[in-house]
């Protein structure tokens, strides 16, 4: 179905596949882990990079196509439960989703919402169907190359830079733990322990981070939490070095749930 010059969308319900399905052998013929960002489809070649979108809340991820499926309830896509559930997909159980073929350079794990994400919504040409595939135009690749120009240094400079605070242990090792524990859920996230003051009192700080925006930033503080991790979202003040221990970050609104 791909066509020069267009994106390939698929829209309809995901579903996800978890603890069951560990380890067993995936109709590609790797194993399944359900921390890594993969996915079951059923006709595109194994090793397809989508972009998926839950529709209801904008949050997205990138996964890879290693598996066979879903076969049951018009569902097109079945995802790993990682990648589930930054999209609420495993409190849920499924969601509705637009799925877009991106190119196979592109990483995998949790990503922005798309910038044209109200243009995939209107280029639906059945939104009453259970599930639909279709072509949108994509964007000229002179906007891509515009958009991929490094900014100058005054802009660069202004640009805000955000972490995820996941915890502060006077203990190092357990600040290590935590840090331990962040990269299983996601060994691509980038997480660090830094050494701050606290009350006067040397201390070690679980953060995830820089990000280069707040909701790249949220989306992971949501998908820590659904794994139990309690985390802040912060900016770090304009011209802060990132691992500078000397100076806290300021934390901004993290209302969402």
């Amino acid at each position: 179905m791909a066509r020069e010059g267009y994106a390939t969308l698929l829209r309809g319900r995901a579903s996800w596949y978890g603890r069951r399905f560990q380890g067993r052998r995936t109709t590609s013929g790797e194993r399944f882990n359900r921390h890594e960002y993969t996915c079951a489809h059923k006709t595109l070649p194994f090793g397809t990079r989508l972009r998926v979108t839950n529709l209801t809340n904008g949050a997205t991820v990138v996964v890879r196509v290693t598996d066979r499926g879903p076969f049951r309830h018009e569902r097109i896509i079945d995802l790993a439960e990682v990648a589930a559930r930054p999209l609420g997909i495993v409190d849920a159980g499924a969601a509705t989703v637009v799925a877009e073929v991106v190119d196979s350079t592109t990483p995998l794990g949790i990503a922005d919402t798309p910038e044209n994400l109200a243009a995939l919504r209107a280029g639906d040409p059945n939104p009453e169907a259970p599930f639909t595939a279709y072509l949108l135009p994509e964007v000229p690749a002179v906007s891509v190359a515009l958009a991929a120009m490094p900014a100058s240094p005054a802009t660069a400079a202004k640009a805000p830079q955000f972490v995820v605070q996941a915890g502060t242990f006077i203990d190092a090792q357990h600040a290590r733990a935590m840090q331990a524990r962040i990269l299983t859920i996601d060994p691509a996230l980038p997480a660090e322990v830094l050494t701050v003051t606290v009350d006067g009192r040397a201390a070690n700080r679980v953060v995830v981070g820089q990000l280069a925006s707040w909701l790249a930033a949220e989306t992971v503080r949501r998908n820590l939490q659904l794994w139990g991790i309690a985390g802040l979202v912060c900016q770090v003040p304009t011209g802060q070095a990132a691992a500078d221990p000397d100076k806290p970050v300021l934390a901004v609104a993290t209302s969402l749930k």
